[in-house]
């Protein structure tokens, strides 16, 4: 029997999966930090030292944790996984869409699901969907033996989320080995082709990754929460999506069943399958 081959479920978590920034909700607050100012000050820093993005606001994040003498350790941020506030249907997505993809495939396909995200790792790995990931590629601090954050250890900005799209490719599911994802390896047997890749994101920082995995012939969809979707001035920004050419679809970040999202990730399941028999 030959081995079933890979379709591969990839999200952006904060704003696809769970709504807004995932520090927003309780941490910032729980620091004693305004998150409009904080991102403020994140845009400001990031183009004052002309630095990347990602990396200011972790620094910052540290920065005010420790002159507010509030331990930023793995363990408390592990904590504020527990109560990410996920968007309708995404608890129990994961296992009706294995379900359905293993119904339509009569095994031959299996489906796999990834994160790569600009967001915290140590948030992430504590929610409750964490055990349906294959990998979770995110931004990570690095720890000492008493849990004291040291300093950033991976930051994942716009660019770098396609670096990440070859490790899926390529079946290197870690941040260190840049021999194994720089290595040639013949198209037809890389464990995840283009075209078994369906990417799903709601921000900027995800552009990249989605015309990347759109070019190379898989599917993107730009997911966007409630009140993005009812926002005026955040419609414009859909509809260049579209009108640039960067996403193949559009859909609220409903993932119930029969939702508008479920109908069309069950779709393009569907058109997967039945292109390669």
């Amino acid at each position: 029997m030959s081995k079933p081959k890979e379709i591969a479920l990839i999200y952006d978590f904060d704003g696809t999966l769970a709504e807004g920034n995932l520090p927003d909700h309780k941490l910032l607050p729980d620091i004693g930090i305004d998150k409009e100012s904080f991102w403020q000050e994140v845009e400001k820093i990031t183009e004052e030292k002309d630095i990347d993005g990602v990396l200011a606001y972790m620094y910052l994040l540290a920065k005010y944790a420790k002159e507010k003498n509030f331990k930023l350790s793995r363990k408390i941020l592990n904590g504020y996984g527990q109560d990410v506030p996920l968007f309708s249907g995404v608890q129990d997505w994961f296992e009706r869409i294995n379900s359905y993809s293993a119904k339509i495939s009569n095994n031959d396909y299996i489906l796999k699901h990834y994160v790569i995200s600009s967001g915290l790792y140590e948030i992430m790995e504590a929610t409750s969907i964490a055990k349906h990931f294959q990998t979770i590629f995110a931004s990570k601090y690095i720890f000492d033996d008493q849990d004291n954050l040291l300093y950033p250890g991976v930051a994942i900005n716009y660019t770098t989320k396609t670096q990440y799209l070859f490790r899926i490719n390529k079946g290197i599911l870690n941040h260190h080995d840049n021999k194994g994802l720089n290595k040639w390896m013949v198209m037809k047997k890389r464990p995840v082709s283009f075209e078994r890749m369906i990417y799903l994101g709601d921000g900027d920082t995800d552009i990249p990754a989605m015309k990347m995995v759109k070019f190379h012939g898989g599917s993107s969809l730009g997911v966007f929460g409630p009140k993005e979707w009812a926002d005026t001035k955040h419609k414009e920004k859909i509809y260049k999506l579209i009108s640039e050419d960067r996403v193949n679809y559009v859909a609220p970040a409903d993932y119930s069943a029969n939702s508008q999202l479920d109908v069309i990730i069950k779709g393009l399941l569907e058109r997967i399958i039945s292109e390669e028999k």
